[in-house]
């Protein structure tokens, strides 16, 4: 193992105030919505879809190779997953488990077989209008909300157009004669041959890794890629079929050629920020198996 980062209680107390300062009005706003009943279309998939609860998300973890010194970092002893030792509280490498160490093992080899690709931008979103092709009304998930083209218009669009998603977890969401569309038929065995850099739901994935990697990775990553995917959702939503014009998004009307290259710009933007937060996850990935090779 490397040396230890001792961090005085000055030093982590501060990290830990500017993480819950960070994702705290995400969470806030989130519970709020709750005890009053609401309902987010766009927001609510980062709570809902993803199961990171708000009070995990706030609560801070150093990460492995940090020991936190000062009488308050005996809270952590709380947890299970943290120890004591002569230069303060740090992560227990008992806690890294053969079963977290599967997990990892599992996500590293997705993370880096994604990482390996080129960016794919030629998918134009469909994957949200695929969910709801040949649907009645009654049937379309967010059906609050109503559909810009009505069904028909939205069923022409995918007609009109190829369906290229290989994102198995968007892919299982697609109405049955809309995966016959689809030019991939991704299983969760074949993700890690599949999943693509310029995929917005692979990179908003980052965060669904992260926090399933936690304690073993910093609150900061968590948050990092909470960030994005609070950022890509937004996108994700503008280029579906919905019309979210009511509550302050305007399309990206993928069914225009300027739609579809605003779209496609967009991500690969993505693409590009989210490297650097993969780049990350698998570098803590290795870390934590050389902790539990150590051991």
């Amino acid at each position: 193992m490397e040396d230890v980062l001792v961090l005085e209680q000055e030093e982590w107390r501060a990290l830990e105030e500017a993480h819950v300062e960070k994702v705290r009005p995400w969470t806030r706003a989130y519970q709020e919505r709750r005890s009053r009943g609401e309902k987010h279309p766009v927001h609510d998939f980062l709570f809902q879809y993803y199961s990171f609860r708000p009070a995990h998300l706030e609560r801070w973890h150093p990460g492995p190779g940090v020991a936190l010194a000062g009488p308050e970092a005996k809270r952590f002893l709380e947890r299970p997953e943290y120890r004591e030792d002569d230069e303060g509280v740090v992560l227990d490498e008992a806690a890294f488990t053969p079963k977290r160490a599967d997990t990892t093992r599992y996500f590293l080899h997705l993370l880096e077989s994604t990482a390996s690709r080129a960016p794919r931008l030629s998918c134009f979103g469909l994957h949200e209008w695929a969910m709801v092709y040949r649907q009645t009304p009654e049937q379309v998930r967010h059906n609050q909300l109503p559909l810009r083209l009505g069904s028909a218009g939205t069923d022409d669009v995918v007609e009109a157009l190829e369906i290229r998603c290989g994102h198995y977890d968007a892919y299982r969401f697609f109405t049955e004669p809309a995966r016959q569309r689809n030019s991939l038929q991704p299983t969760r065995a074949t993700q890690p041959a599949l999943e693509q850099p310029g995929c917005l739901h692979a990179n908003m994935d980052l965060y669904k890794i992260s926090y399933k990697l936690s304690p073993f990775v910093p609150a900061e990553l968590i948050a990092d890629c909470f960030a994005l995917a609070a950022e890509i959702r937004e996108l994700d939503m503008r280029a579906s079929p919905y019309d979210l014009t009511a509550l302050g998004y305007p399309p990206v009307p993928i069914e225009t050629p300027a739609g579809r290259a605003e779209y496609a710009h967009a991500q690969g933007e993505f693409a590009r920020r989210a490297a650097p937060l993969r780049d990350r996850l698998v570098s803590f990935c290795h870390t934590s198996l050389a902790m539990r090779t150590d051991s």
